[in-house]
């Protein structure tokens, strides 16, 4: 079976970028910066350790641009780099995971609290800004798990690979992270 090679609008600019051109590197970074900057406020929630993660990840991604195969998007392979560095940036603070007892109790008591929850993922009525500060306000290990499944497209396994918790630990915390939301959003 071929390997799918997906089509990729800045090519050009990684070629150049893999000859050394300094102004190719600095294309790439005016055109994905802001996005990875963003991916890494939502892990780290904090503005230094942000920047720091991001220009540590774009480092790494020329430093090792030789190593893209174009078996994805320039993007694509450039988030997974800025997904790692600001969880390693996170790991180095020593979050604490909460662990679940009892598994199963946990997803009776969701299954009975979701129709009370109040934050439906579709519901669009809710002021943007009002939730991003909320989501701010969450404790690490919360807010990780649920920018990673919300905003990064993630499923709980992958989650728990990157982190390095159980799967059961994921979705634990992605759960407690939304009933934590829904209070501080109510109030």
């Amino acid at each position: 079976m071929k390997t799918q090679i997906y089509p990729d609008r800045h090519v050009e600019l990684v070629e150049r970028c893999k000859l050394g051109e300094r102004k190719a590197q600095y294309e790439l970074y005016k055109h994905y910066s802001k996005a990875m900057f963003n991916i890494c406020m939502r892990i780290l929630n904090h503005l230094g350790e942000a920047e720091d993660a991001l220009q540590e990840a774009f480092v790494d991604a020329f430093t090792n641009l030789h190593q893209f195969r174009q078996q994805s998007t320039f993007g694509a392979w450039l988030k997974q780099i800025v997904v790692n560095k600001a969880i390693n940036h996170m790991r180095s603070r020593k979050v604490k995971w909460v662990e679940i007892e009892e598994f199963h109790e946990t997803l009776e008591q969701s299954d009975r609290n979701e129709d009370s929850f109040g934050l439906d993922e579709s519901d669009t009525t809710l002021e943007i800004e009002r939730v991003r500060n909320a989501v701010q306000k969450l404790p690490d290990g919360y807010r990780v798990v649920l920018s990673l499944y919300l905003f990064e497209g993630y499923d709980h396994e992958e989650i728990g690979e990157v982190l390095g918790i159980s799967e059961t630990t994921s979705r634990t915390q992605y759960m407690r992270a939304k009933r934590k939301l829904t209070e501080m959003l109510v109030r």
